[in-house]
């Protein structure tokens, strides 16, 4: 049995993005079981339901399906803009589950980790995209819930955990999953 396939999608853009932060601290954690691809959000074209019925689906479109495809799992990491799930990252949750019928979410373990510089550690975002995620048909994992606060008080200048709590509580999180991948998806 090969490793386990994790695609790992981040909805912050920005170059110091906590979020990839906090990814980037999850992929560091994990068992050798795991093998991580991140899977990068920033130059795809906005979904537009003309463009597939048209047949003329951007190149970017159909190499991030194609990604998450090869995919056994998918982690989404996102941040709170306004209460919600930021632009690029439910884009990509759309790109995804078109064409009708073809989603390459359908049956997908996934694990939803919210970060915020706020006490409240994006939990709007992250049962936003849980609600999504029901109809997609994307078997998220319920526990430990991961909503990461106080995010810019937790890494050091060489990006590094300074907590030992949070980073224990990382771990618990990237295990569970693994754990979770295989109540999901035994044969992975």
């Amino acid at each position: 049995m090969g490793k386990i396939k994790i695609g790992i999608l981040v909805g912050s853009l920005r170059k110091a993005s906590f979020c990839r932060k906090i990814a980037k601290t999850l992929v560091s954690l994990a068992s050798d079981n795991l093998e991580f691809k991140f899977i990068e959000l920033r130059d795809m074209e906005m979904y537009d339901q003309d463009l597939e019925d048209e047949d003329r689906v951007p190149d970017s479109w159909v190499k991030f399906r194609k990604e998450v495809e090869q995919t056994d799992a998918v982690i989404f990491v996102t941040p709170e803009y306004n209460r919600g799930v930021p632009a690029v990252l439910k884009n990509a949750i759309d790109i995804g589950s078109r064409p009708y019928g073809f989603s390459v979410w359908d049956g997908k373990p996934g694990a939803v980790v919210s970060v915020s510089p706020g006490a409240m550690g994006a939990f709007g975002a992250n049962h936003m995209l849980r609600q999504s995620f029901v109809f997609l048909n994307i078997h998220v994992m319920q526990q430990p819930e991961a909503y990461i606060g106080n995010v810019m008080s937790l890494y050091d200048e060489n990006d590094k955990i300074t907590d030992d709590d949070t980073q224990v509580f990382l771990k618990s999180i990237i295990d569970s999953f693994e754990e979770w991948i295989k109540i999901v998806k035994p044969a992975v």
